[in-house]
């Protein structure tokens, strides 16, 4: 649409296009800015006289009713004088419609808002394979910066154990226009492995060419996890079996050989003879123990609350846990009070608990990067009028401030690969709390951890 406006802004002349489509055939000449969305035309009749004064074209995007609805327009004002002789200064306004473009604009800052703010990390590669675009997310769980990865090709986060076959078939695929999905573990800028289903899509252009790929994943970390935990599971399912087996099988010779010690015992009145015969006898009676401890620990939960020795209960707990070659250069203090009751509990759960704190101490003593003569765990148990309290501390490599408040998490551990899941405090938390207790931790890096259990003396049932 074209018009030819005056200084005071009525039309002067207006091309067929803006007659029809603003249905002034045959009509006296309007005032343009009339025509202008109320909300913009303070505006556009401001862009309009600074044309005129400063005699420089101009431009103002706005909306123009047309038939009782707005649509999209660029406006551009081209001021001039009709003739030398009248001096009659006129401006020359174009209106072009831009709804179109619009509608495009407003679809790709949708597209744009979705991708930037998704969940799933998404990236966007041309036909050679370099990334031209990457939301936060891929930025958060690769932890590249933008500016790293822009240009880049997605192998710089590859962990190389995908054969190059695999990734030509994916290439094969996307480059027929086809839709490609695969399973990937890719490599964090720190190194650390992180594991995604990578679905891959071409992008076609007007004439259904490829002009690009775009891909998104989707995070299997915790679905391996989960995996992880489930042959875990499985795994200790299968040692309660075995330990049960063996009790039964090992316990046969033992009580032979204890007999037989027995019978040397009564046989002879060498006194070197009879200190070394109860040297074994005493030795056979602790493995003895150990077996019967790991055959009852191994035993699923009756759930069933009883009186329950928290005293012998620790002892079982640091006995089972310093049968662990691990644990043979650690010092086990345990100085416990004789006056702590009773208390209602689930005996094996307790002494779950018990188990896993211990066996996380050994662990953050053997994983100090020295070890001295003088590595110790330290077990107390003391009672007041409403808690039992429980603590260990350890002579360990500690554990980072801000890695503090996520222990208790499900998951989260603080071991290599492989060597943690990241469920056993988390599970040990839960069973605390059952009892209508409380589990603290207190650690300082390179000096050391102390978990502090608390009990009430009278649980409400």
């Amino acid at each position: 649409m074209c018009f030819l406006v005056k200084d005071e802004g009525s039309i002067d002349m207006m091309n067929q296009s803006a007659e029809d489509r603003l249905n002034l055939k045959g009509k006296n000449p309007e005032i343009f800015f009339d025509y202008v969305e109320l909300c913009d035309r303070s505006e556009a009749e401001s862009v309009f006289k600074k044309t005129l004064s400063n005699a420089k074209p101009g431009e103002f995007e706005t909306r123009l009713f047309i038939n009782t609805e707005l649509i999209d327009v660029k406006l551009s004002f081209v001021p001039f004088l009709l003739n030398s002789s009248s001096n009659k200064k006129l401006t020359f306004v174009y209106a072009r419609d831009i709804t179109n473009e619009k509608q495009k604009e407003l679809e790709l800052i949708r597209f744009f808002n979705v991708a930037e703010n998704s969940v799933n990390p998404i990236q966007i590669t041309d036909l050679n394979g370099k990334m031209i675009y990457v939301n936060k997310s891929f930025i958060n769980s690769s932890g590249y910066t933008k500016e790293e990865l822009i240009g880049k090709n997605p192998r710089v986060f590859g962990s190389g154990k995908s054969s190059s076959k695999f990734w030509d078939r994916m290439w094969d695929t996307i480059s027929s226009g086809k839709v490609w999905v695969g399973e990937v573990e890719n490599k964090r800028k720190d190194n650390s492995a992180f594991f995604t289903q990578l679905l891959v899509s071409p992008i076609l252009d007007k004439d259904g060419k490829v002009s690009g790929y775009f891909g998104i994943h989707r995070d299997l970390s915790e679905k391996r996890t989960l995996e992880r935990q489930l042959i875990h599971t499985q795994k200790m399912e299968s040692i309660g079996t075995l330990a049960a087996g063996i009790a039964h099988e090992v316990g046969n010779p033992l009580a032979s050989i204890s007999a037989l010690v027995q019978v040397a015992q009564r046989s002879t009145d060498d006194p070197f003879v009879n200190e070394k015969l109860s040297l074994v006898k005493s030795q056979i009676t602790r493995i003895s123990k150990i077996i019967r401890d790991l055959v009852d620990f191994s035993r699923p939960s009756n759930y069933e609350l009883h009186l329950t020795n928290i005293n012998e209960s620790i002892k079982e707990a640091v006995e089972i846990t310093k049968v662990g070659t691990k644990a043979k250069d650690i010092s086990f203090i345990v100085e416990l009070s004789s006056k702590i009751p009773m208390l209602p509990l689930i005996a094996d759960q307790i002494q779950q608990v018990f188990v896993n704190i211990l066996l996380n101490a050994v662990d953050a003593i053997t994983e100090k990067s020295s070890l001295t003569k003088e590595e110790k765990i330290i077990v107390t148990a003391t009672s007041d009028d409403e808690f039992v309290k429980i603590s260990f501390s350890d002579s360990g490599k500690g554990i980072k401030e801000e890695n503090l408040q996520k222990i208790f998490e499900p998951f989260f551990t603080t071991k290599k690969e492989g060597r943690g899941t990241g469920l056993g405090l988390w599970v040990s938390y839960g069973i605390v709390k059952s009892f209508q207790g409380d589990l603290q931790v207190k650690s300082k890096l390179n000096k050391g951890t102390t978990f502090i259990i608390k009990l009430p003396m009278n649980p409400s049932l």
